[in-house]
């Protein structure tokens, strides 16, 4: 059943605001805080239960993109990110909608003024690959144009029987932007990529599914209890250490050569084996039981990715 914006379910950890609702309507004017392109409302609401944090988009109708609503989820993202009570994260959108794409009123500011400068201080759109945490996308609705590319920034995706995504930019005569020509063609390869970049067209989700978009369909009742459940199964099952190193191979080597990933492994494996959570793996397997891994440890709560120039950039070496 999925929380509605107007209450929070189990324990509540943090907000990207001190509102627990969605107090914004249709009939708002969405007024911008600085006189600027964008409207300045929008939430991101966050619950916490059985080790999985659920992010929820909301701003209805359809939850669109504004920086000040991105500012909000990746504020929450990197609050789910270092709790220790969290070991995945679950990200959908509230009603019907996963997400619209950028908001209508901003693209018409843009499109009757004088042009539009992009924030050199923006935070890195793909947060979501760099946290040492599954993250989950339950995909509902429209996911059109940025909020498709938040999706596909997410590890793993579910959709509903009602779930459309689209890229979307070319239709608005805009281009591919935040890095979808980069992933779009590793995840469903160079044609499929191109017909959806340079059509813009819509792709339901049984189509999504041959993709390889999302992992599965299910019905739109389901949909936020499937995900929740795949990410409890991880909490309960996986080691938080573990996990989060696998997702820092996996997208390092995205953009390595074979004998280096080799060589990044042996590295990480030598300190795997000799670590308290691969001893209880080997005693939990013994004893068939369940194992218990600790929390993750904050220091691997982020990694940056090869060619983010960023602080502390290692993305590169073990």
């Amino acid at each position: 059943v999925r929380p509605p914006c107007q209450s929070t379910l189990a324990r509540t950890t943090f907000s990207s605001s001190e509102s627990t609702s969605c107090p914004v309507t249709a009939a708002d004017p969405r007024a911008t805080s600085d006189g600027g392109p964008w409207a300045a409302d929008g939430d991101v609401l966050v619950t916490v239960a059985d080790g999985v944090a659920t992010l929820t988009l909301c701003r209805p109708p359809g939850n669109a993109w504004t920086p000040a609503l991105g500012a909000r989820y990746f504020s929450a993202l990197e609050s789910a990110a270092l709790d220790p009570d969290v070991r995945a994260i679950v990200v959908t959108g509230d009603g019907k909608d996963f997400c619209i794409g950028a908001d209508g009123g901003g693209l018409d500011n843009i499109a009757h003024g004088d042009g539009y400068t992009i924030n050199p201080a923006r935070p890195n759109y793909w947060m979501a690959m760099t946290v040492g945490k599954p993250v989950i996308a339950a995909i509902n609705g429209a996911c059109f144009g940025i909020g498709m590319q938040l999706a596909l920034f997410c590890d793993i995706r579910f959709a509903s029987t009602s779930t459309k995504l689209a890229t979307a930019f070319v239709r608005r005569g805009l281009i591919a932007e935040l890095g979808m020509t980069w992933l779009l063609p590793r995840l469903v390869g160079i044609g499929a990529a191109n017909d959806l970049l340079l059509s813009g067209r819509i792709v339901r989700a049984p189509e999504a599914r041959r993709f390889g978009l999302v992992k599965d369909v299910v019905e739109d009742g389901a949909l936020l209890d499937t995900a929740a459940a795949y990410a409890r199964q991880l909490a309960s099952t996986c080691s938080p250490a573990a996990m989060a190193v696998i997702k820092r191979q996996t997208y390092a080597d995205l953009t390595s050569t074979l004998p280096a990933a080799v060589a990044r492994g042996d590295a990480y494996l030598q300190v795997a084996m000799s670590s308290e959570d691969f001893a209880e793996g080997v005693r939990s397997w013994r004893d068939q039981r369940a194992p218990v891994f600790p929390p993750l440890d904050s220091a691997l709560a982020r990694f940056p990715i090869p060619g983010d120039d960023g602080p502390n950039h290692d993305g590169d070496n073990p």
